[in-house]
């Protein structure tokens, strides 16, 4: 019998793979407010933090960040095949497979976390933007950028649902 890991460990992993790679729970519940505050004008940057914490207890998001994250850093290390190494290590603008993973798990909230996710794939802010263009020290983000994309259409989409809900029902 093949030996499944806990649930546990797996967001464990997950969580713990985006701090490694420079991301933390603030730095997404930025950009989340940033989307979300121009309909909200109560919303916190806590609540949002809250969102990006109800949203990486999602599987399908904490095993796309773990596959996107293993790719990104076998690049780094060289251990790719080519032509593979040379298209994540650039992050080749032709390249879609980044965005593909991202946008399987984006799928959970909605077309409100959809169209949010293509948004901060062409817009690039916060976080999103730092990773996309930080390649000099030798790191590559070509997986990562888009999955922190995708956490924070997530947790945009999450909480523009909430607040909807809270809108309607109190």
């Amino acid at each position: 019998m093949k030996n499944v890991p806990h649930s546990r460990d797996v967001r464990e992993a997950a969580r713990a793979r985006l701090i490694e790679r420079g991301v933390s729970i603030e730095s997404i519940g930025e950009i989340v407010y940033q989307m979300q505050a121009p309909y909200s004008p109560h919303l916190t940057l806590k609540d949002c933090m809250d969102s990006v914490e109800a949203v990486l207890d999602k599987r399908e998001l904490q095993h796309a960040i773990l596959v996107g994250s293993e790719l990104d850093i076998l690049a780094e290390r060289g251990q790719l095949s080519e032509p593979l190494l040379s298209i994540v290590a650039s992050d080749e603008g032709l390249f879609g497979v980044d965005e593909t993973i991202a946008i399987g798990a984006v799928n959970t909230y909605g077309s409100i976390a959809v169209t949010t996710f293509g948004y901060l794939d062409k817009a690039k802010i916060g976080i999103i933007k730092q990773l996309d263009t930080k390649m000099e020290d030798g790191q590559v983000h070509t997986f990562m950028d888009d999955l922190v994309g995708a956490i924070a259409a997530n947790a945009s989409g999450r909480l523009a649902h909430r607040l909807r809900d809270m809108t309607d029902f109190g």
